[in-house]
Protein backbone atom coordinates (compact mmCIF):
# COMPACT_ATOMS: atom_id res chain seq x y z
CA UNK A 1 0.00 0.00 0.00
CA UNK A 2 3.26 2.57 0.73
CA UNK A 3 4.37 1.57 -2.63
CA UNK A 4 1.41 2.40 -4.20
CA UNK A 5 0.67 5.94 -2.11
CA UNK A 6 4.51 6.79 -3.02
CA UNK A 7 3.72 6.14 -6.16
CA UNK A 8 0.70 8.73 -6.93
CA UNK A 9 2.87 10.92 -4.94
CA UNK A 10 5.78 10.85 -7.48
CA UNK A 11 3.05 10.85 -10.02
CA UNK A 12 1.33 13.73 -8.81
CA UNK A 13 4.64 15.55 -8.51
CA UNK A 14 5.79 14.99 -11.86
CA UNK A 15 2.91 16.25 -13.44
CA UNK A 16 2.29 19.42 -11.59
CA UNK A 17 6.16 19.90 -12.59
CA UNK A 18 5.08 19.18 -15.99
CA UNK A 19 2.40 21.91 -15.27
CA UNK A 20 4.37 24.07 -14.36
CA UNK A 21 7.17 24.23 -16.48
CA UNK A 22 4.53 24.56 -19.12
CA UNK A 23 2.89 27.63 -17.89
CA UNK A 24 6.15 28.86 -17.20
CA UNK A 25 6.74 28.90 -20.55
CA UNK A 26 3.26 29.93 -21.94
CA UNK A 27 3.94 33.17 -19.89
CA UNK A 28 7.31 33.79 -20.76
CA UNK A 29 5.96 33.71 -24.61
CA UNK A 30 2.83 36.18 -23.71
CA UNK A 31 5.49 38.34 -22.07
CA UNK A 32 7.80 38.46 -25.18
CA UNK A 33 4.51 38.81 -27.35
CA UNK A 34 3.62 41.84 -24.63
CA UNK A 35 6.84 43.47 -25.32
CA UNK A 36 6.78 43.09 -29.23
CA UNK A 37 2.98 44.97 -29.38
CA UNK A 38 4.47 47.39 -27.22
CA UNK A 39 7.41 47.68 -29.55
CA UNK A 40 5.07 47.88 -32.69
CA UNK A 41 3.38 50.70 -30.61
CA UNK A 42 6.06 52.60 -30.17
CA UNK A 43 7.78 52.73 -33.42
CA UNK A 44 3.58 53.40 -34.78
CA UNK A 45 4.11 56.46 -32.83
CA UNK A 46 7.24 57.76 -33.67
CA UNK A 47 6.05 57.05 -37.07
CA UNK A 48 2.82 59.27 -36.36
CA UNK A 49 4.76 62.01 -35.34
CA UNK A 50 6.63 62.41 -38.46
CA UNK A 51 3.92 62.51 -40.40
CA UNK A 52 1.68 64.97 -38.32
CA UNK A 53 5.32 67.24 -39.09
CA UNK A 54 5.58 66.30 -42.48
CA UNK A 55 1.55 67.67 -42.77
CA UNK A 56 2.58 70.83 -40.63
CA UNK A 57 5.32 71.48 -43.03
CA UNK A 58 3.48 70.74 -46.19
CA UNK A 59 0.61 73.20 -45.13
CA UNK A 60 2.44 76.06 -44.02
CA UNK A 61 0.19 79.38 -45.29
CA UNK A 62 3.05 80.68 -47.78
CA UNK A 63 3.87 77.84 -49.00
CA UNK A 64 0.31 76.77 -49.77
CA UNK A 65 0.13 80.52 -50.98
CA UNK A 66 3.24 80.39 -53.56
CA UNK A 67 1.33 77.32 -55.35
CA UNK A 68 -1.82 78.97 -54.99
CA UNK A 69 0.43 81.72 -57.42
CA UNK A 70 2.06 79.28 -59.31
CA UNK A 71 -0.98 77.48 -60.31
CA UNK A 72 -4.19 80.23 -60.51
CA UNK A 73 -4.11 79.95 -64.74
CA UNK A 74 -5.22 76.37 -64.08
CA UNK A 75 -6.72 76.40 -60.34
CA UNK A 76 -8.44 79.68 -60.62
CA UNK A 77 -8.22 79.91 -56.80
CA UNK A 78 -9.25 82.91 -54.94
CA UNK A 79 -9.17 83.53 -50.85
CA UNK A 80 -12.24 83.25 -49.18
CA UNK A 81 -14.38 86.02 -48.20
CA UNK A 82 -17.27 86.67 -46.37
CA UNK A 83 -19.30 87.72 -49.07
CA UNK A 84 -18.84 84.30 -50.54
CA UNK A 85 -21.12 82.77 -47.48
CA UNK A 86 -25.23 82.70 -47.78
CA UNK A 87 -27.48 81.80 -44.92
CA UNK A 88 -29.49 78.68 -44.74
CA UNK A 89 -33.04 80.34 -45.97
CA UNK A 90 -31.09 81.31 -49.47
CA UNK A 91 -30.38 77.76 -50.51
CA UNK A 92 -32.30 75.91 -52.91
CA UNK A 93 -33.11 72.32 -51.92
CA UNK A 94 -33.63 69.55 -54.19
CA UNK A 95 -38.05 68.96 -53.71
CA UNK A 96 -38.35 65.27 -52.79
CA UNK A 97 -40.35 63.37 -55.42
CA UNK A 98 -44.28 62.92 -54.85
CA UNK A 99 -45.43 59.38 -54.02
CA UNK A 100 -46.66 57.56 -56.81
CA UNK A 101 -50.37 56.97 -56.84
CA UNK A 102 -52.32 53.80 -56.30
CA UNK A 103 -53.40 52.26 -59.66
CA UNK A 104 -57.15 51.35 -59.97
CA UNK A 105 -56.47 47.59 -61.15
CA UNK A 106 -54.10 47.21 -57.69
CA UNK A 107 -56.85 48.09 -55.36
CA UNK A 108 -59.09 45.60 -57.09
CA UNK A 109 -57.15 43.03 -57.08
CA UNK A 110 -56.16 43.23 -52.93
CA UNK A 111 -60.00 44.09 -52.24
CA UNK A 112 -60.91 40.48 -54.48
CA UNK A 113 -58.03 38.73 -52.53
CA UNK A 114 -59.31 39.51 -49.60
CA UNK A 115 -63.04 38.67 -50.40
CA UNK A 116 -62.13 35.30 -51.47
CA UNK A 117 -62.61 32.56 -48.41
Amino acid sequence: MKTLVYLACILTVMGLAFWAYRENYRTQASLEHMRDVQRDIATLREDLGVLRAEWAYLNRPDRLRELVALNFDKLRLVPVDSGQFVGAGQIDYAKPPAPPEPDATEDETATSEEQQP
